[in-house]
C-alpha cells in the first residue's frame, strides 16, 4: 500500500486548493496516484468549491439561537442575497448558531471541528459540501455565545437577518414581565442605536484621547479662547459618551429616558435589581470590503462569446 506522506498532500491541495484532510483520503483512494486523485476532488466537487472560497462573500444572515440563559448570534456569508434567502443556507447557517449554543467552542477553529447534525461530516466539511451545491461561497464569518446566570438572555434579528443582537440580563425577576419586556426594548434599541461600547469605562483611553484632540482643535479653530477649552471639552465628552454608550444612550422609545435610568425605573417598579451584563450587535457584511465586480456581473462574464 502507497505511503501518503505529508508533501503529497501538500502537493495535491497545492493544485486543486482542497482542503488538507480531503486531499489526503483522496490520496489513500486512489493508492497514492496524482491525477486520479485530481479527478476524485473534482468529482466531489471540492476542488471548484475550493476556488469558489476566494471570492468575496459579504450577503448572508445574521442569526440568533437559544433562549432561557443562554443563547448564540452567528454571522455565515454568501456571495448573494438571493442565496441568503436559499432554504438550505438558512438550514446551514440556523443549525451553526444551535451548535454555538449547544456545544460552547471557544473559538472558530473549535466550532469547525464540530460534528455537524445528520451528515456524518464536521462543520468544516459541511461547509466545503454546501459551497459546492449552493455554487458560491459560504463563510462562518464569526459567532458569540452568552450565559446569563441568574438571568435571561434576550435576542433580535432586524431586517430579515441584516442586524443580529444578543444581551445578557441579570435580575432576581428575570421571569418578571416588565424586566422581559425590557429586555426586548433593549434589544430593539440596540439594533436601531448602534452603541460602540457598554458602559463609559469600556471606551478605550486612546480613543477618548484622540476624541478630544478633535474636539481641542476644532474649538480652537471657532475662535474659541484657550482658558475655557477644557470646559468646553468636558461637556462634549460627556455628549460623546452619551452617542457611544449604550447605558448613557436616549433612549429610543423615550428620548427623555437614558437607559441606565430606564433600567433604575423598572429596577424600581418590579422590587429588584436589574443589571445589563454584556451585549453583543452585528451587522451583516461589516468591515468587509466589497470588490468592484459583483458575481453577477462575474457570471455575466463567464457567459459571454
Amino acid at each position: 500500500m502507497t505511503k501518503i506522506t505529508a508533501s503529497m498532500v501538500a502537493e495535491l491541495r497545492s493544485k486543486t486548493g482542497a482542503g488538507m484532510m480531503d486531499c489526503k483520503k483522496a490520496l489513500s483512494e486512489t493508492a497514492g496516484d496524482f491525477e486520479k486523485a485530481i479527478d476524485l476532488l473534482r468529482k466531489k466537487g471540492l476542488s471548484a468549491a475550493a476556488k469558489k472560497s476566494g471570492r468575496t462573500a459579504a450577503e448572508g444572515l445574521v442569526i440568533v439561537a437559544g433562549s432561557g440563559a443562554a443563547g448564540a448570534v452567528v454571522e455565515v456569508n454568501a456571495e448573494t442575497d438571493f442565496v441568503a434567502k436559499n432554504d438550505a443556507f438558512v438550514n446551514f447557517a440556523t443549525k451553526i448558531a444551535e451548535l454555538v449554543v449547544g456545544e460552547k467552542p471557544e473559538n472558530m477553529e473549535a466550532l469547525l471541528a464540530l460534528p455537524f447534525p445528520g451528515t456524518g461530516r464536521s462543520v468544516a466539511e459541511e461547509q466545503v459540501h454546501q459551497i459546492s451545491t449552493i455554487g458560491e461561497n459560504i463563510n462562518i464569518r464569526r459567532f458569540e455565545r452568552q450565559e446569563a446566570n441568574n438571568g435571561i438572555i434576550e435576542s433580535y434579528v432586524h431586517g430579515a437577518g441584516k442586524i443580529g443582537v444578543m444581551l445578557a440580563l441579570q435580575s432576581d425577576k428575570a421571569d418578571n414581565a416588565s424586566v422581559q419586556a425590557v429586555a426586548r426594548q433593549l434589544a430593539m434599541h440596540i439594533a436601531a442605536a448602534a452603541p460602540q461600547y457598554l458602559r463609559r469605562e469600556d471606551v478605550p483611553a486612546e480613543v477618548i484621547d484622540k476624541e478630544k484632540e478633535f474636539m481641542r482643535a476644532k474649538a480652537l479653530e471657532s475662535g474659541k479662547p484657550e482658558k475655557i477649552l477644557d470646559k468646553i471639552i468636558s461637556g462634549q465628552i460627556d455628549k460623546y459618551f452619551g452617542e457611544i454608550c449604550l447605558l448613557e444612550q436616549a433612549f429610543v422609545v423615550d428620548p427623555d429616558l437614558k437607559i441606565n435610568a430606564l433600567l433604575e425605573k423598572t429596577a424600581k417598579e418590579v422590587g429588584a435589581d436589574i443589571n445589563l451584563i454584556d451585549y453583543v450587535r452585528y451587522q451583516l457584511g461589516e468591515g468587509i470590503e466589497k470588490k468592484g465586480c459583483d458575481f453577477a456581473t462575474e457570471v455575466a462574464e463567464m457567459t459571454k462569446g
